[in-house]
């Protein structure tokens, strides 16, 4: 047997692969397609404390080997999200990790609140780099400071794994992981998506409604893995690499460079089994190369 299991934090996961918030709705839709215990856990839409109609369409665009979005996080809200969809989770054998937004630092801290009680809930992941929505959105993981003092308020009122996804859209993101680390965090996600704009040269209007957007898929994934690797090389707490992975070889590039996880987006909306998929091939790699364990294979870059 491979052993490709995973230790985030106080987090256990069977295998190193979750699927990126946003990307996976509630996981219910794919139940059709896959079975989801295969995963190493799945990442949920992002809730926030109250509903959210999210941003006028059009709000999704194809581009050159990726796509734009500029959803804005359009949810339930914290208690529907408790009585319609955590039902279904609770009966996953694999990690649910609840991804949190809000649109100020007491949003944050009272939607995790009123997630404490849900039992069940592996670890929630702290959206502080969605680019698409105008209340708080970048600052949060663009400014060292406020990432410090949020992550060390939302510490003070759970036990439960913080994971702190962030932008790409900063100079250094290895500062921020490090302000996110000394507050509290036990790992990092990266990258969120890259701020992107396409023009209907027809209409010569852009294409989104918002006219920027934020730019995922295989296009993005040489500067995900920049920064993951900057990361790694930064902090001493586990770093998630997200970012146009669709294959095992994708996700491999990531765990060698480091990464103790990753996530699979953008790739789902092609493929609804690619998470699955990419599961296998991890396994298949390892048989063929002879390895027992991954933790063989991370952070085994050779310079």
């Amino acid at each position: 047997m491979i052993d490709l299991s995973v230790r985030i934090g106080g987090l256990q996961l069977a295998n190193p692969i979750l699927t990126a918030s946003g990307t996976f709705g509630y996981g219910s839709k794919f139940a059709d397609f896959m079975d989801l215990n295969q995963l190493g856990g799945i990442v949920t839409k992002t809730i926030t404390l109250e509903s959210r109609p999210g941003n006028p369409a059009p709000r999704i665009c194809e581009t050159p080997a990726g796509m734009l979005n500029s959803i804005g996080l359009p949810n339930l809200g914290v208690a529907r999200f408790i009585e319609e969809k955590w039902p279904f989770l609770s009966t996953l054998r694999t990690a649910v990790i609840v991804n949190v937004a809000g649109r100020s630092m007491d949003d944050f801290v009272a939607a995790i609140e009123a997630l404490e009680p849900v039992a069940g809930i592996a670890a929630y992941e702290l959206n502080y780099s969605c680019p698409n929505v105008k209340e708080g959105g970048l600052a949060f993981s663009s400014e060292a400071q406020v990432a410090a003092k949020l992550t060390r308020k939302i510490r003070g009122v759970t036990r439960r794994p913080l994971i702190a996804k962030l932008t790409p859209n900063v100079a250094r993101i290895g500062e921020i992981g490090r302000a996110c680390e000394a507050s509290g965090a036990d790992a990092v996600s990266a990258i969120n998506t890259l701020v992107g704009m396409a023009v209907d040269i027809r209409t010569r209007k852009p294409r989104l409604a918002t006219v920027t957007g934020g730019l995922s898929g295989p296009a993005i994934r040489p500067v995900a893995l920049a920064k993951v690797y900057e990361l790694v090389q930064t902090l001493s707490i586990p770093v998630i690499g997200i970012g146009g992975i669709a294959t095992a070889t994708d996700a491999l590039e990531f765990i060698i460079a480091g990464a103790a996880a990753v996530q699979i987006g953008t790739a789902g909306f092609m493929n609804p089994c690619a998470a699955a998929e990419v599961v296998k091939g991890l396994e298949a790699y390892c048989h063929q190369e002879r390895v027992e364990s991954l933790a063989e294979l991370r952070g085994s870059l050779r310079l």
